[in-house]
């Protein structure tokens, strides 16, 4: 399982570096294009846009795997072991279920938008609205492979906290520590 999930993460690396120089490309030769020739690409904002939103829902699925996105976990640090654990369940739980309104609403709207087509690239609007349901399944499974490691007592207590330390945390502690040792 780890084999996968790491592969998973190195090929939406991968994805996400090919969006980011393909948006850079498009939009930098457009620039050009426009000011030495007086001419442009005319399917290159759009695309530009469309690699925009995948760029960022492919994101939102590899920060939540690595616990990067923003949080307040002031109460939790705090709680007990089992308390930490029922909180963790119950969060996941609300995720999840947040998570599957998003895929109906994304499925929804990219039935009704699969015989759409975009002006400029010709590409079916279905590809900007599938990224919804793609997004919603990935951190699903995730949430779920998490539930099944609190229910099943294969994480440790730091394990039990959503979000990673930021480096202002780590100094703040740090400085916490110098001031109490400076005390003693």
């Amino acid at each position: 399982m780890e084999k996968v999930s790491k592969y998973l993460e190195r090929l939406l690396n991968i994805f996400m570096a090919a969006a980011l120089g393909m948006m850079v490309i498009l939009v930098f030769g457009n620039v050009v294009l426009r000011y030495l020739f007086n001419s442009g690409i005319t399917w290159s904002e759009e695309m530009s846009r469309y690699l925009f939103i995948w760029l960022t829902f492919l994101g939102a699925i590899g920060a939540f795997k690595s616990k990067e996105h923003l949080g307040v976990d002031m109460l939790v640090r705090r709680l007990p072991k089992g308390a930490k654990k029922v909180v963790l369940v119950i969060s996941d739980l609300l995720m999840l279920f947040v998570l599957f309104l998003v895929l109906e609403g994304s499925w929804k709207m990219t039935m009704i938008n699969m015989d759409s087509k975009a002006p400029a690239t010709g590409l079916p609007l279905s590809f900007v609205y599938g990224t919804g349901i793609l997004v919603s399944v990935a951190m699903g499974l995730i949430l779920i492979n998490n539930l099944y490691k609190v229910l099943s007592n294969k994480l440790q207590e730091k394990d039990l906290i959503l979000i990673s330390d930021s480096e202002e945390l780590i100094d703040f502690q740090e400085n916490e520590l110098g001031k109490e040792e400076k005390q003693a």
